[in-house]
């Protein structure tokens, strides 16, 4: 080996790292004598000094690729190890190729440099110090490196030939296989082709993906494996979501060949992570497409529908496919005043509204309306049923045969299951009756094998049994032709869903508009269908139950012209000669009147005659409270009427007067004047006062005693304290020190509010 007086014994002191790499696990599986060689270079260490002991083999990178921006864990390890200067020597099979990039090769070299570890090929010795050496390393890099290019250049040339010719084989989707001379074919497994049609079928019908994933509940779906243990085999397991749209998406189900759909993407983040991502690329930008290139299960233009039909589905790009709910114009609906579509918005009790999306961004114009879906749809559904001509039940016996074939396909499905679960069993059968039956050992997993076909055989035939019951009756032609004649009927039938109808408007409605509208018991609707015919029609809002029942405006007006000088007796009548009702549509009553009156505040006339006043202005006349003249009527000593509306009604002059103030300067109650108090209820001159520096209230008097103020009232009432009433008809009391003290004496004089009192005083004798 070129170069080994470079190995010193500071070299052979440190570890010996033999690196090993290989770019995939095909390589791995595959080339097993890059393998072995690249082990065998820890032999060649041994050769050239070092101990057993001091080689390291790092393989954690095999089956790993070297390029640029791959993580690699035994790589890593290895640019640890030599910066930490444990490292003496690198060996590989070709130094340039330790990474694909000569950027992290350049790297590796100069960590080398700086800390003096060798690189070591089948070519020689190398020492990163050596400017020559360096020179020579970065020289077999460049070249690999071209070297590289130019044989993937070739390759891939190579491919893209054969791929525009249509030979380029790769792996095949479920459903197709390559036969002996090469060329792509249906699979001839039955029950693989009923599946893929079923698949192709119910997206037909349903529309969506996830209700295909819903019509195989509880069926399984074939799977081809490619690569593995499991390569080439045909696995079945559960439909999913994402399988459904590989095989709505995969062209080659039309029969069209193509090369480079998809191509991969690198990027970089900030901190210098590498990620590769493949994406789809636009069809017209395919590198390959050959139609008609090989037998499909549907047509090229089928596969075109059903890619719009997905693309259509995905509301996330603003598609607003047909939904289960109930509101007909769901998606279609415009605003005809912002131009934004309407959404669709189910309250409590599930009655759908259309507003406009404006309302979101508080951006709606004054013309934006919402509006009952039922307003709309009802509207839309009888025009379209108007459109229907009977020339369309030639298409409807179309759809009808489509679902008979559906049907059929379903059932076929179990029985091609039963099918392949009987031959299952009949050959497990004969190879049970072909072993020796003295070979016990064979015989008994035989019997157990043959045992477990049979009762796959028995489950696949309940299995037919139960799809077989599932399905609905289907209609006979005769019915459906009699059915197709009465489009409403099956409009409304019960069985047809919100979703179908949904389906039906869309295939002859484009969208329809709700268009401005001054009057709000209006509504106008603008049809654009697919043809480009444009229709509008105006439909009025049905009355709320509340708004129906109120009084007809021209009731009102004739109470409110009437109401100010016209008694409720009287406008019951005129109302009733008028010809008008209320709004239940019976005739006018007092109890009517009065609740338009309550709702409209129309006052009611005066029930007071000249000369005739209220309670109130009594009350206020005299200083007293209405109690009072209250009393006075039901004593008799005040004379009042009972008017409309029955209020008391007073004839009032200064005689009236006169005698009220009369009666307020003799009460006690109303008048504590103590002139008028004595003149009735004469008291000790002892107990009268006369003269008062200042006047408190009721309570702060009877704070001041601490006693209660129905004491102070008490002593008011009987004439022992004088008081005069005040604005707002309170008491106000005369208050100095003699007061307070003669206050004093009444409360130690008194047995109830002075208990010891009571106890001085001597008992009588009986």
């Amino acid at each position: 080996m070129n170069g080994e007086h470079k190995i010193t014994s500071g070299h052979r002191g440190r570890l010996a790292i033999v690196y090993l790499r290989q770019s995939s696990m095909a390589q791995v599986r595959q080339h097993t004598e890059s393998t072995m060689r690249q082990y065998g270079l820890a032999e060649e260490a041994v050769r050239l000094g070092w101990a057993d002991g001091d080689i390291m083999v790092i393989d954690t990178d095999l089956g790993v690729s070297g390029r640029w921006g791959v993580a690699r864990e035994g790589f890593t390890e290895l640019v640890r190890r030599v910066c930490t200067g444990e490292v003496g020597a690198i060996f590989g099979i070709e130094i340039s190729r330790l990474a694909r990039s000569n950027a992290e090769v350049a790297r590796l070299t100069e960590f080398a440099k700086i800390t003096g570890t060798l690189l070591i090929d089948a070519d020689g010795v190398y020492d990163p110090a050596d400017v020559n050496d360096r020179m020579l390393l970065g020289l077999k890099s460049t070249m690999g490196e071209v070297e590289l290019h130019v044989m993937a250049g070739r390759l891939l040339e190579a491919k893209r030939a054969a791929a525009a010719r249509g030979d380029l084989r790769t792996p095949l989707p479920v459903g197709f296989v390559h036969d002996d001379l090469g060329d792509i074919m249906i699979d001839p497994d039955e029950q693989v082709q009923a599946a893929i049609r079923d698949v192709l079928s119910g997206f037909s019908s349903c529309g969506s993906a996830y209700g295909v994933v819903a019509l195989f509940a509880g069926r399984r779906f074939p799977l081809r494996a490619y690569g593995g243990a499991w390569a080439g085999r045909l696995r079945w397991g559960r439909l999913t979501h994402a399988r459904v749209v590989g095989i709505l998406k995969n062209p080659c189900y039309a029969g069209a060949y193509v090369h480079g759909r998809y191509a991969s993407r690198r990027t970089v983040d900030p901190d210098g992570t590498v990620h590769t991502a493949t994406w789809e690329r636009p069809r017209d930008q395919w590198p390959v497409l050959l139609k008609d290139h090989h037998e499909g299960y549907i047509s090229w233009a089928e596969f075109l529908a059903n890619e719009a039909k997905l693309a259509a589905n995905r509301t996330n790009a603003g598609a607003r496919p047909p939904r289960e709910g109930c509101a007909l114009c769901q998606g279609i609906i415009m605003c005809g005043s912002c131009g934004k579509p309407m959404r669709t918005n189910y309250h409590t009790d599930q009655r759908p509204s259309y507003e406009c999306s404006s309302r979101a961004d508080r951006l709606t114009t004054p013309t934006c309306r919402s509006v009952a879906a039922s307003y709309v749809d009802d509207a839309v559904a009888a025009v379209l049923l108007a459109a229907l001509t009977p020339e369309q039940v030639a298409l409807a016996l179309s759809a009808a045969d489509q679902v008979t074939d559906r049907h059929a396909r379903v059932s076929r499905a179990a029985e091609l299951t039963l099918e392949r679960a009987r031959y299952e069993a009949d050959r497990a059968e004969r190879a049970y009756h072909e072993c020796e039956p003295e070979n016990r050992l064979v015989a008994r997993t035989l019997e157990n094998r043959w045992e477990n076909k049979l009762f796959a055989l028995a489950e696949a035939e309940a299995a037919l049994q139960t799809a077989t019951e599932a399905l609905p009756t289907l209609p006979t032609r005769a019915d459906l032709e009699q059915l197709a004649t009465d489009l409403p009927a099956l409009w409304d039938a019960p069985t047809t869903s919100d979703k179908d109808r949904k389906r039906l408007l869309r295939t002859l409605i484009s969208d329809v508009t709700l268009l401005p509208e001054s009057d709000c018991g209006k509504v106008r609707i603008g049809i654009r269908w697919h043809t480009g015919a444009v229709e509008e029609l105006t439909v009025a809002r049905p009355v709320h139950p509340g708004t129906a029942r109120r009084s007809s405006p021209a009731a009102v007006e004739l109470v409110r012209r009437l109401g100010p000088t016209t008694s409720n007796a009287d406008l019951v009548v005129a109302l009733n000669a008028a010809g008008l009702h209320t709004g239940d549509g019976r005739p006018f009553d007092i109890d009517a009147v009065q609740w338009i009156r309550h709702v409209h505040k129309i006052r009611t006339p005066s029930p007071y005659a000249d000369g005739e006043i209220s309670v109130c202005d009594v009350a206020g006349k005299l200083g007293c409270s209405t109690g009072a003249v209250y009393d006075w009527i039901k004593k008799g000593l005040l004379r009042a009427r009972r008017g409309g509306g029955n209020r008391l009604c007073i004839a009032w002059d200064e005689h009236v007067e006169a005698d009220c103030r009369t009666m307020i300067e003799q009460s006690a109650h109303l008048n504590p004047d103590p002139a008028a108090r004595r003149r009735k209820n004469p008291a000790p001159a002892s107990a009268t006062i006369t003269s008062a520096d200042s006047e408190i209230s009721v309570t702060e008097a009877a704070t001041r005693l601490g006693c209660s103020i129905g004491v102070v009232y008490y002593w008011i009432e009987s004439g022992h304290l004088g008081a005069r009433r005040g604005p707002g008809n309170r008491l106000h009391i005369g208050w100095n020190t003699q007061v307070e003290t003669a206050c004093r004496t009444w409360i130690d004089q008194s047995g109830h509010l002075n208990p010891q009192a009571r106890r001085s005083k001597p008992r009588q004798r009986r």
